[in-house]
């Protein structure tokens, strides 16, 4: 019998993502229509409301529907094609490295605007994230990424579309890049779960205080804990490393108004 290619397989988001889409462009979904409440979604597919917002992030980034605090998810078009949003994303190699020095450098900045900017519904969905992520680590749950949907919502606080949109794209570099899965493949582990669900329960409460200095310290630093065990763990001869790009300097110096 032949073996599935898992590297092709849909993850559950994604699934959902294409169903929704598929349901929208039957005409299910006028547009400026509202699809149903988060909840009912979740149960509908039985899965939980983390993998629905991440597949209605994925919508949104496509420009199919628009995600409105405290109101719902509205239609914003009808798609011309089925293809997931990740297809529209470019497979390159960008080395593991290079991308996670391009995190740091954003995502430190990112964390200080969103301390600024997040709204009492961007807490509440990053606090029940690292809420799921927790139960996730007590059943030794690896089939949902609370890692990647805690840095996305957190670059959603910023309430720019731009940086959403940039975070995203980096993410989709991330999970098309074997180098990459191969190394976090390695580090899925208890131990170093429990300490990134640290690092960003730090990152969490320095948005709670709106402290943009402790926001951006708190992403600085958990992203340079990841580019350590990455480090650890690589092959410096594997003609694919590239960690000899990352440097570890701060660069910001200056204060946070």
């Amino acid at each position: 019998m032949e073996k599935a290619d898992i590297s092709q397989e849909k993850k559950q988001y994604q699934e959902i993502g294409h169903n929704l889409r598929q349901q929208i462009i039957d005409g299910h979904y006028p547009i400026g229509s509202r699809l149903p409440p988060e909840r009912q979604l979740a149960e509908a597919w039985g899965v939980s409301r983390t993998i629905v917002r991440e597949a209605l992030l994925m919508l949104e980034l496509e420009g199919t529907v628009d995600i409105r605090q405290s109101s719902g998810v509205y239609v914003l078009q009808i798609p011309t094609k089925s293809d997931d949003a990740e297809e529209t994303y470019f497979h390159s190699d960008v080395g593991p490295f290079e991308m996670l020095q391009a995190r740091q450098l954003l995502e430190s900045n990112i964390a200080a605007f969103a301390a600024k900017m997040a709204t009492k519904a961007d807490i509440e969905n990053l606090r029940l994230t690292l809420e799921q992520e927790q139960r996730a680590i007590a059943l030794n749950d690896n089939s949902q990424d609370n890692d990647k949907l805690f840095h996305l919502f957190l670059a959603r606080a910023t309430h720019n579309q731009m940086l959403l949109n940039t975070v995203t794209s980096i993410w989709h570099h991330h999970d098309a890049s074997p180098v990459w899965q191969q190394l976090r493949a390695q580090f899925e582990t208890r131990a170093y779960r429990l300490k990134w669900l640290g690092d960003h329960q730090t990152i969490l409460a320095a948005l709670r205080r709106r402290d943009t200095i402790g926001a951006w310290q708190a992403t600085w630093h958990h992203l340079e804990n990841v580019k350590n065990t990455l480090l650890e763990l690589s092959d410096a001869n594997d003609p694919n490393f590239d960690g000899y790009l990352f440097e570890s300097v701060t660069i910001f110096k200056g204060k946070l108004m």
